[in-house]
Parts: structure tokens; sequence; C-alpha cells
């Protein structure tokens, strides 16, 4: 379906319903190197050695690049992977005798380096391969800002961890970005995306929900614009509902360009646009109309508007 539906820009699915290991947490931990997780009832914890939960998050990986590679072993082009990001996971993680990994700084410099590796690893996995392709890597960011704002509850959910400095958080974020030599996303469908702190940690591109950008931003935003960051622009529900015209669903990407004042030009080389947040509650046949309507709708951008 979604290289039926997006020869252009294709990307590997995710499917968090198959259950634990297949979710945003769970799926990035099996690629962790010399870090295991387990499920308890409270959420993933660090464990003292790969069991039953680590080798199913590997098995759907793993049967997921299998039919990857079946079906787009030849294609030339882009295509997008995605993973969790550092400090989404530090916020999700509990250690094994204590509270979540982010209120240990020492453990989140270990979990760093081991998801640096790990996703070096899963980048050159997928090159193998489709060795054709030019292999994007999104980094899933929704627990980001919270982690800035210091509004992450502890693992007993009474209190709240101490927020991460900016600095920190860079730093950490571009470790991961930087490790595979992939080109670098980061996806936030968060409030108070942090635009400076993504562009400064090496994003070459910010994935967002279009609703979700208020005008008090502006000046940051327009400074990633100016900047030539690519935009994913989160323009359609991702559940199943009646959608848009092809008209209204470009039409979010248009207002922000006008708001600004950029060439149109630049409006389709810069902007894709997505459904919002994923399409992992939705139906297939609902999945198979929002991509067509974002590739329809995409292809509008370079039209002048009505």
């Amino acid at each position: 379906m979604v290289l039926g539906e997006l020869p252009s820009l294709p990307h590997l699915p995710e499917l968090p319903e198959r259950g634990p290991g297949a979710d945003l947490v769970g799926r990035t931990a099996g690629l962790l190197v010399d870090l295991f997780v387990e499920l308890q009832p409270s959420g993933w914890r660090f464990a003292d050695r790969p069991g039953r939960d680590a080798r199913r998050a590997y098995d759907h990986l793993s049967r997921d690049l299998d039919t990857l590679e079946e079906l787009a072993g030849s294609h030339i082009g882009p295509l997008k992977i995605q993973v969790c990001g550092p400090w989404t996971l530090a916020g999700s993680i509990e250690l094994r005798y204590g509270d979540k990994a982010l209120a240990d700084p020492g453990a989140c410099r270990d979990l760093i380096a081991s998801l640096a590796e790990g996703v070096t690893a899963h980048v050159a996995d997928v090159r193998r391969r489709l060795p054709n392709a030019e292999i994007l890597l999104q980094v899933d960011e929704p627990g980001l800002p919270g982690v800035l704002a210091g509004t992450v509850p502890t693992a007993s959910g009474f209190g709240r961890l101490r927020a991460v400095e900016a600095s920190v958080a860079e730093e950490g974020l571009r470790a991961v970005l930087s490790a595979s030599g992939a080109f670098p996303i980061v996806h936030c469908c968060a409030q108070d995306v942090p635009f400076a702190l993504l562009r400064g940690a090496g994003a070459r591109a910010i994935a967002v929900d279009a609703a979700m950008i208020p005008v008090r931003n502006d000046d940051v935003i327009g400074e990633t614009i100016d900047a030539g960051i690519g935009l994913l622009l989160g323009v359609l529900p991702g559940v199943d509902t009646a959608l848009p015209s092809l008209a209204a669903t470009a039409k979010p990407a248009r207002d922000l360009w006008r708001r600004f004042g950029f060439a149109a030009a630049r409006l389709p080389e810069q902007v894709v646009l997505t459904p919002s947040c994923g399409l992992a509650g939705a139906s297939p046949p609902y999945v198979r109309t929002a991509l067509a309507r974002c590739r329809e709708a995409g292809r509008m951008l370079s039209e002048a508007p009505e």
C-alpha cells in the first residue's frame, strides 16, 4: 500500500497494534546495543539480559525488513525509516531499580550511546537490503517538549522529573542524528516544538502537525524555513473521518508560506504533506485514501492557487 500510494517517498510502516515490541518505544528499544528491556505492568524497563519481549521486538522488525526487501529491494530514491528519539525513550523506560532513565544523567548518556550505535547498524542493514535507496532517518521525539519543560512524570506518577537543559538535549539528539549518515528528520507532534534546538541538533527536516504551529513561534519558524529546513506538515487526521478537499488539504501549507512571504516556488521544494502523527489508529481503506490524498495535494503545491 505504501509503495503504491507513495512511490516517490515511501516509508517502512510501523504497526503498533500488533502488540508489545511493535510500539514506538519497544520497537526502538530492540535496536539498543548492550542494553535490554522487558515489559512490566508499568511499561518498559531495563533488564539484565534479553528475554521474550526483546525477541518479540526483534522478530517484528526482522519480518518487516524482510518484506521491505522483497517488495522494494530495487527501489531507487528516498525511503524513510523511523525510530524513537533518545529523550522520548529516556522518559519512557524505567531503570531496573528506580525511576525512569531520564532521572539519571549517566543512564541517559548510556542510552544515547547505545541508541546511536543501534541506529547506525539499523541504517546499514536497510542500505544493504535496498542498495539504491537514499535512507531518510526520522527520529520521533513527541516527549522532547516535556523533557525540556520538566513535565515528565516520575515512575510513581506523583512527581515530575527535573527539566533537561536545552544544550544537553541538543547534544544528545545530535549524537543520534549524526551517527548513521542518513538524511536526518525529527518528528515532534506535541505543543511547543523546539525548532531552534532541532536545527542545532542537525535536523535537515522537521515533521510537525500543522495545527500545532502557533503564531507566537513566528520568528523561529520563519528562521527555520529561511534556513532551508524541510517541513513535513501533518494536514490530515490520523483516524477515520471524512477527508477535506484537495484544496483544503493543501491550504495549511499555502497559508503558512503566505504568512511569512516566502517565494511560492520554494513551497513544493521544501514542504511535504503528511497525515497528522501517523495512521496507527486508522483502518486500511482510510490509510490508502489518506496517503493518496497527501500525494495529490502535494502536487498542487507547485500550482498557483485558484
